[in-house]
């Protein structure tokens, strides 16, 4: 009987594959004895059992959930600083002064007014929840007043109308928040109980639906009665509080009272005694104070006077004995008097933090002195060690006869002209000295360019300012002839190329291509401070926030700060209504650097906005005014200067600015010539580092006029026989592609000879790039002076409001 044979086409299975589903057992074999790298570091980590794994998690747990619970009990506690909560109405419908009356709940606890300038706010001690708020007030027309006290509330309210929610101006003052960093914050809404029963369920759905799309996880409170109030007092206690890293880190007060000590000297300088809660870090006397919008100031002493807030005040039961009745009463009045005038810590001047904030420069580093006879000597017997060279010679051959002979490994031949080429391709071949670098800045600025088709401005009014609307229009006409022709410029007729470009240089690369950041620095960098590794010394001094203990007035605490040399326009602007804000500083906090800082374009804001135009910075805590340049944000050692804040991409900002540690947000505004602030672009701090090298690329044009195979004569790029042969190591490229360079000069018009790697098309343009280290300008001013008060249109553009111009 014949055996059974398969076909073609019998089934093939796949065979089985065990490595990925093998055992332990397998394994091991199969490694004979080799251990694992992840199974080493499991035994030195001596990995704990399941029964010990659950049981560490467990306490990891509570030890979270005691945390957040100690937090909770501590602000607005007895041991605590007042529960600050800052009341934002977002709606011009909306009553102010009616939601602070709700909020004045006199059955639950005592309300103690205070009146500052044009906000409302007053103190709610409430025994019976143990806890203490303080409301402040602000209206989101005031910018500065809204940003500032957000920095220091702990929780914000907002108001919001039953059947808008917010009007334009409220959703400009949401951007700038969200900006900046919300701390914690509940949504109220004012007005709905007026509105007919029929309509109460459709405006709490329609203004759901809006506040989804500010807020999606968060619902929505009632503030209409006495009762409601209490209920939103109760959820204010009761709430997880979030965090700020730039306000965590540092020590900040919230002024409650000033006094003003002139000195004797000068009256319009002298001692400002700020007195509030100490929050964030304990308070250290020799530490800089920042005083937001007024500067850095050295503080002389801190004061512990007694709380004038107390949540359980202390009360004298009467004595049987009236004698010893008046004894206590006597003892009580000398220990209060001793704490009014306790003084916590005095400045220690060795000790004491510098307000050196610039490095004075000495002219005379860089000076060379004329060297001795002995040096001279020194370097003659250097020169002839170091050119001595060994040589193969033939036997008998003198010294002399040895000088002419060349080195066997030194090549002549074609190559030459290539070898040439490559070594003038690293060489700096704008070194001629020339006209001082504000004439040659203002001849970039204001160069001569073929402009295009104008640019309709949406900011039209009937008010309208000739010259300012010229200035606009110009700009936008910039702006669009920057993205059709990027960084393209005219070669000058009437000045040499090699002296209006003498400053630039040539890269074979822009990414690989060499370029040393120490390199033709300008004086403004011998006033500034730079890190050896500002990572390095960031992550020490927050190491040092967490585990060292300082001394000095510690969180809760109401303190007075004495602060010295203090102008008097501060007192007078917080007279006038502005909050007093103050930060203590980090180390090197005060000094001047380069900051560097990442930012998109707001998409409300379509005004140009160019490169080296003073723009209002809040970073931080800080605010100030300065002239940033714009750059490209890449991972290469080099990043492209961007002439105008372009609204499709991220890019980099670098200012001179003290220094902050990140994490900080960061907020630009422009001032307008009516005096309101326009946010133009939102971000945050990415590092301190004056080695960021910001290139300026400029790109010369020329247009084929004779085309060979490989070879063409290409006119209008120069107009002399000099340019071309100084320009002649750059490389040439072209808009389609091609990559060449000059061969020779043509005539003594400009005209030259250009070869490349493929044939040329008559439409194509050569091109030249050129390229400069650009360094922003020393305008930094610390004071910025308050705003026009603002309410935004439907056209998304700031409007002042009625009777202000």
């Amino acid at each position: 009987m014949a055996a059974h044979r398969p076909g073609p086409l019998k089934q093939q299975n796949k065979a089985h594959k065990g490595g990925r589903h093998r055992g332990r057992g397998s394994a091991q074999r199969d490694g004979k004895g080799r251990l694992a790298l992840k199974t080493l570091s499991k035994k030195v980590r001596k990995e704990l059992s399941r029964v010990d794994q659950r049981h560490r998690a467990s306490q990891l747990r509570k030890q979270k959930k005691e945390a957040v619970l100690a937090e909770k009990r501590q602000l607005g506690g007895k041991d605590g600083p007042p529960h600050q909560v800052l009341v934002v109405p977002l709606h011009s419908r909306i009553s102010l002064p009616e939601a602070m009356q709700l909020l004045q709940d006199r059955d639950t606890g005592t309300v103690h007014l205070n009146e500052l300038g044009n906000t409302q706010s007053f103190m709610l001690l409430c025994p019976r929840l143990k806890h203490r708020w303080f409301f402040t007030s602000a209206r989101p027309g005031d910018l500065h007043t809204v940003l500032d006290m957000a920095k220091v509330a702990d929780t914000i309210l907002f108001l919001l109308d039953p059947l808008e929610g917010w009007d334009s101006t409220g959703d400009y003052c949401l951007s700038c928040l969200f900006a900046q960093g919300l701390p914690t914050y509940t949504l109220a809404v004012q007005g709905i109980s007026g509105l007919p029963l029929k309509k109460q369920i459709d405006a709490r759905k329609k203004l759901s639906k809006a506040v989804e799309k500010r807020f999606p996880h968060d619902k929505f409170l009632l503030l209409d009665t006495q009762q409601e109030a209490g209920m939103l007092l109760r959820q204010l206690a009761n709430q997880k509080q979030q965090h700020l890293a730039f306000r965590d880190r540092r020590a900040y007060l919230f002024a409650h009272a000033v006094d003003f000590v002139p000195s004797e000297e000068n009256n319009l300088v002298g001692t400002l005694k700020i007195s509030g809660y100490v929050r964030g870090q304990t308070v250290n006397v020799n530490r800089l104070l920042h005083i937001v919008g007024h500067g850095d100031f050295q503080m002389k002493q801190i004061d512990a006077p007694g709380d004038p807030f107390p949540l359980n005040p202390r009360r004298i039961k009467p004595q049987k004995d009236p004698d010893m009745a008046m004894e206590i009463c006597a003892t009580d009045t000398v220990d209060d008097m001793e704490e009014g005038l306790k003084v916590l810590m005095r400045a220690d001047p060795d000790r004491q933090e510098s307000l050196q904030a610039e490095v004075i420069p000495d002219p005379m580093e860089g000076e060379q002195t004329w060297p001795t006879e002995e040096e001279l000597s020194e370097a003659k017997d250097f020169l002839k060690e170091s050119s001595k060279m060994v040589k193969k010679v033939p036997k008998g051959t003198s010294s002399y006869q040895a000088e002419w002979i060349l080195d066997g490994g030194s090549q002549s031949g074609g190559e030459g002209d290539e070898y040439e080429y490559d070594d003038m391709e690293h060489e700096d071949f704008m070194e001629e000295e020339s006209q001082d670098e504000s004439s040659e800045e203002e001849e970039e600025e204001y160069e001569t360019m073929t402009v295009g088709e104008s640019v309709h401005d949406d900011l039209y009014d009937e008010k309208v300012d000739e010259e300012a609307e010229a200035k606009m229009l110009e700009k936008y006409k910039q702006e669009r002839l920057e993205e059709m022709f990027p960084d393209e410029v005219d070669t000058p007729r009437d000045v040499a190329a090699r002296i209006r470009f003498q400053k630039y240089r040539g890269l074979k690369s822009f990414r690989t291509s060499p370029w040393d950041p120490k390199e033709n620095l300008p004086q403004d960098y011998a006033r500034i401070f730079q890190f050896q590794n500002f990572t390095n010394t960031r992550k020490s001094i927050f190491k040092e926030i967490e585990e060292k203990e300082v001394e000095g007035a510690e969180v809760g605490w109401y303190v007075t700060l004495h602060v010295s040399e203090v102008p008097v326009s501060v007192v007078e602007c917080f007279r006038q209504g502005a909050p007093l804000i103050a930060f203590s500083l980090l180390p090197h906090e005060q000094k001047m650097s380069v900051l560097n800082m990442v930012v998109r374009r707001d998409p409300g804001n379509t005004e140009p906005v160019k490169a080296k135009e003073e723009l209002i910075f809040h970073c931080g805590f800080r605010r100030f005014r300065a002239s940033p340049l714009f750059s490209q944000h890449t991972a290469a050692d080099k990043h492209k200067l961007q002439r105008f804040l372009t609204a499709d991409m991220a890019l980099v900002v670098t200012v001179y600015a003290p220094i902050t540690f990140p994490p900080a947000s960061v907020l630009l505004f422009k001032q307008k010539s009516n005096g309101m602030h326009s946010l133009i672009a939102t971000g945050h701090l990415m590092s301190v580092d004056p080695d960021r090298m910001v290139i300026k690329r400029v790109v010369l044009s020329g247009h084929p006029f004779k085309i060979f195979t490989k070879m063409a004569v290409v006119r209008y790029m120069f107009f002399n026989r000099e340019d071309v042969l100084w320009f002649k190591p750059v490389e040439l490229r072209t808009k389609w592609g091609r990559r060449g360079h000059i061969k020779e000069p043509l005539g003594t018009h400009g005209h030259m000879k250009c070869s490349f790697d493929g044939k040329l098309k008559s439409q194509d343009t050569v091109l030249m790039n050129l390229y400069k280290r650009v360094f922003p300008k020393w305008t930094y001013d610390p004071y910025v002076p308050e705003p026009v008060p603002w309410v935004k249109s439907e056209s998304s553009s700031v409007v002042p409001q009625e009777g202000m111009e």
